[in-house]
């Protein structure tokens, strides 16, 4: 096998006679494609060429009939969940999942309520329900977990399943959040169809039992039976961590990233990462960031080219910000969570729930400040003061629906000033005018403050860029210990805490191998 790589204008892909022409008479396979940037911008694109009979195609494990197989419970119908109990399918066990949010489609309705009028749905939002709160954030599938699993499998599964077959190539892959949910209706129609079970509105309250005998038992009182349990939850349920708690189980505090969401017209990012020579047709820019300010990482996180805001709010009294692009990126803004990592020792206290605890209260804040700004009372009318605004200023077109989010132009952010006009938004709910510098808290806002002027990205610092908070739900902050080698609960053997919820994955294909690597621990320890 020798390896050889060719470059290409933008505008077009290599033809096959320059691709045979380096081949040199192999069978050649594109292993790679990704865009360099760094001067004129071009298709790169990497190739391994192979002698007659040497290509070995990747084959996915076959799907078995698990009709009247040995039961193994799943909690989370997200990537964790659905690679598991696929998993399960080729093990010969079979996977009951139970999904505390409704199916992939119904939820889109949830959703529409939540950023049209600012109802919140606690079982059925932007992060519960099938597929997750992957589902709808891009479907972005870069990672760097490659060594804990094999990413072949999760990506060709997902082209199976109904994704584009570049995803196997680009250097960064994503589906899109108009595509995914049929790849997600997919999945769960093949493990139904090879005997598992898949169950909506099924929020686990209770678990019992030990090693090969468990029972799950969900709020509305329906009871589950399996040999053991995939907990595979995600990173909002804060109701399972309290469940593991009240029954004794070890839980640990957890560092996570916290910060604001950015959003710039995407036509500044295109111009500065192409250098000023994008056209239409060619994808939409991209970037991300990674700095180091007083001891702690800031970093760009979930970048969403062409795409738009969402309140990810789980419950009523706190805002909560995401993106998401749909997989033509087309959209007029770019939008990227930049947070700022938070370490166990930066919260005082010992309790697991300490980080999870403060989080919480962030997103609470954000929330109150606009209910403050909508009531008019004198804290609001002292920060207008402080700015050299009157009151009038601040309440200017403010938005009626609940979910309207903190703002605040980045320069001013940086300045430590109020922003009096707002610039046009992707998110939805709207915007009120904010001190963030005031609202986030201070291990933050300081870091970010600093950070901003000095991106090394053209124009990135800019006040034509919003800041949204709060960008909270960028991991757990809480962790579900669990045996290194069995990867099994230490609290109670036979539950196999994975993926985000438990602290072990971040995205959604590093969920989807963890997943993997449970079911498959699963079965060693069943068969």
């Amino acid at each position: 096998m020798i390896e050889f790589e060719l470059t290409c204008p933008l505008s077009r892909e290599p033809r096959q006679k320059e691709i045979d022409a380096k081949a040199g008479g192999l069978y050649a396979v594109l292993v790679k494609r990704s865009i360099d940037a760094r001067k004129e911008p071009v298709w790169r694109y990497r190739y391994e060429a192979y002698a007659p009979g040497e290509y070995q195609p990747y084959v996915l494990p076959e799907y078995r009939n698990v009709t009247g197989a040995e039961p193994v419970i799943v909690v989370g119908a997200g990537p964790a969940g659905m690679f598991a109990a696929l998993k399960l399918l080729t093990l010969g066990l079979k996977p009951i999942v139970l999904e505390r949010g409704k199916d992939v489609h119904q939820r889109k309705f949830d959703m529409a309520k939540l950023s049209r009028s600012g109802i919140v749905d606690p079982e059925s939002n932007y992060c519960y329900g099938e597929g997750g709160a992957g589902a709808f954030s891009d479907g972005k599938l870069y990672t760097r977990s490659s060594k804990r699993g094999d990413i072949r499998e999760v990506l060709q599964q997902m082209v199976d399943f109904g994704a584009s077959k570049d995803i196997l190539t680009d250097a960064h892959p994503h589906i899109g959040s108009d595509k995914l949910p049929v790849v997600v209706e997919n999945i769960r129609k093949c493990i139904i169809g090879h005997g598992g079970e898949y169950h909506f509105g099924a929020r686990v309250c209770e678990i019992e039992g030990s090693a090969g005998n468990f029972k799950a038992r969900t709020a509305d009182g329906r009871e589950f039976c399996g040999k053991a349990v995939i907990l595979a939850t995600g990173h909002s349920a804060r109701d399972v961590y309290e469940m593991l708690s009240a029954a004794g189980g070890a839980l640990e505090a957890k560092g996570f990233a916290l910060g604001v969401r950015v959003e710039h017209p995407q036509e500044k990012i295109n111009w500065a990462q192409y250098h000023g020579t994008w056209k239409p047709g060619v994808p939409a820019a991209e970037y991300s960031f990674v700095e180091q300010q007083d001891g702690r990482g800031v970093f760009s996180f979930c970048m969403c080219p062409g795409g738009i805001l969402v309140p990810s709010s789980t419950e009523d009294g706190t805002v909560v910000l995401n993106g998401m692009s749909n997989s033509a990126r087309s959209g007029k803004f770019a939008n990227a969570g930049v947070v700022v990592q938070v370490e166990p020792e930066d919260i005082p206290g010992g309790s697991p729930f300490r980080l999870m605890d403060w989080q919480h209260s962030v997103e609470m804040k954000m929330f109150d400040y606009c209910a403050a700004v909508r009531a008019g009372g004198p804290e609001i009318r002292a920060i207008a003061e402080r700015a050299g605004l009157r009151l009038r200023d601040i309440q200017a077109d403010i938005p009626e629906n609940p979910m309207a989010a903190p703002a605040q132009r980045m320069e001013d952010f940086c300045l430590g000033r109020l922003s009096k006009k707002m610039p046009e938004t992707s998110y939805h709910p709207g915007v009120i005018s904010a001190p963030l510098h005031e609202l986030l808290p201070s291990i933050v806002a300081d870091r970010l403050r600093k950070v901003f002027p000095r991106v090394k990205i053209r124009n990135y610092y800019t006040n034509a860029a919003l800041l949204l908070g709060v960008e909270s739900r960028t991991s757990s902050p809480v962790r579900i210990p669990r045996d290194p080698q069995t990867l099994q609960y230490v609290s109670a053997p036979g539950i196999y805490p994975c993926g985000e919820g438990a602290g072990y994955s971040g995205g959604i294909v590093s969920s989807a191998i963890d997943g993997i690597r449970c079911a498959e621990a699963v079965a060693e320890n069943c068969l």
